[in-house]
């Protein structure tokens, strides 16, 4: 697909209509398209919203965008976020124009939203071999020569079934052999010699082509930065040996990936050491969760912890939610729970209280989301918190790949409320 026409699908999302199908939005915005409610910058608090609401910040948004970008740059690394994380085309858009070189995906339905937004690289950091995914993959392939997308494979059998429903397709399709973190880990072969296996049987298999290796640092046993950094020089040691032994031959590319978001300095720190090979080397970074960041687990993850010079990344979400119940001193309800917020690793974290007479906005001093049904967060508040039924409460998030999940259309905010755009997410 051109990118002009990948534009203009991106584009195109400004002409949905606004609806019952998007959560928070103002009931009187109804007959508007999502555009023309943008374009109307309207407050996220006397605008109309409804609560509960998620909102990005504009200003924290673009700030994580462009540090990503820079680190890249600095440490000669090629980009491609996981889009699991948003499913949303426009801010894969933006990390394009932010000189990523593509979008990582998970599954074969991921990499489908993404061609459907005109995405052209893909690496899709899992084995497929669903045979339906793989003949829409050999369409793909077949109708777009601009097309490319690279494959984990982790197995004989998976490369036997994969080569089995590519038969006849045009041109075969680049894969990665993925190494396993070690025993007990995720995916992912566990010994080189079990890598040399699945690359024997990609070099028997005509619908395949293999042009490097790859996986993922976050599931080492264990982690920590020694265990890491000797996992990660395995995976380059790896690539040396395929080289040496001229399995990189039929590739003019060599691709070396790794790298979630909790340890790309690592990443970065021996992909450095990678040594000169027959063809030139993508050192691809794949962290994904650094466009919004959190605040709860990958706050206290982030690398930036361990490199304050490189930069820091910004918490993006807030989750507003509405005391409707305060049946005691030391109990509170809110209207927003497990259908609204992320919870698998981190509560909700009270950062900020909205006056609902006065709209004056103070910190959530002595506020403690204690747990979550499906629609009320439990809050326990100390001795002298000041909150009432109707005040507005705003919450930090852990874990933004399960807090993009939950809403289809997201409002971005600037510091002082206004709502400029609307992210729109396809889980």
């Amino acid at each position: 697909m051109a990118a002009d026409h990948a534009a203009d699908a991106v584009d195109r999302l400004a002409d949905e209509p606004v609806d019952h199908r998007f959560k928070a939005l103002p009931p009187d915005a109804q007959g508007l398209t999502v555009g023309e409610l943008a374009s109307a910058r309207r407050d996220l608090f006397t605008g109309g919203f409804t609560t509960p609401v998620l909102a990005l910040s504009a200003e924290s948004l673009e700030h994580n965008l462009a540090l990503l970008e820079t680190y890249a740059e600095r440490h000669g690394l090629a980009f491609a976020p996981h889009g699991k994380t948003s499913m949303s085309p426009q801010l894969f858009a933006r990390q394009l124009e932010r000189g990523a070189w593509g979008i990582t995906a998970a599954v074969p339905h991921q990499v489908r939203v993404y061609r459907a937004y005109g995405i052209s690289r893909i690496f899709l950091a899992n084995e497929v071999v669903d045979a339906a995914a793989l003949r829409w993959i050999a369409g793909e392939l077949d109708a777009d020569p601009g097309f490319r997308l690279v494959v984990y494979v982790d197995s004989v059998r998976g490369v036997e079934l994969m080569d089995e429903a590519l038969r006849g397709v045009s041109r075969p399709l680049d894969v990665v052999v993925e190494l396993g973190a070690g025993d007990g880990a995720r995916t992912g072969v566990r010994t080189e010699a079990g890598c040399a296996a699945v690359a024997d049987a990609v070099a028997a298999a005509g619908n395949l082509r293999l042009v490097g290796v790859a996986g993922y640092e976050g599931e080492v046993p264990r982690a920590d930065g020694e265990s890491v950094r000797a996992w990660l020089r395995r995976l380059v040691a790896l690539a040396a040996a395929f080289d040496a032994e001229g399995r990189f031959a039929d590739t003019d590319e060599i691709v070396v990936s790794a790298g979630g978001s909790a340890w790309f300095d690592a990443v970065a720190a021996v992909f450095a050491e990678i040594p000169a090979l027959s063809a030139p080397v993508l050192k691809l970074l794949r962290s994904g969760a650094y466009v919004s960041h959190d605040d709860g687990h990958y706050r206290h993850l982030t690398p930036f912890n361990r490199v304050p010079a490189e930069g820091s990344l910004q918490p993006a979400f807030r989750l507003w939610a509405q005391v409707v119940s305060r049946p005691s001193p030391e109990q509170a309800f809110l209207n927003a729970g497990k259908r609204d917020a992320a919870y698998d690793l981190d509560l909700p974290e009270a950062q900020a209280v909205r006056d609902a007479r006065t709209g004056a906005v103070r910190p959530a001093d002595g506020i403690t989301v204690t747990g979550l049904s499906d629609q009320h967060a439990w809050v326990r508040t100390d001795a002298g918190a000041e909150l009432e039924v109707g005040d507005w409460v705003g919450m930090g998030l852990s874990h933004p790949c399960t807090s993009f999940d939950k809403w289809q259309l997201i409002p971005v905010v600037e510091r002082d409320g206004t709502v400029t755009d609307f992210i729109r997410t396809f889980f």
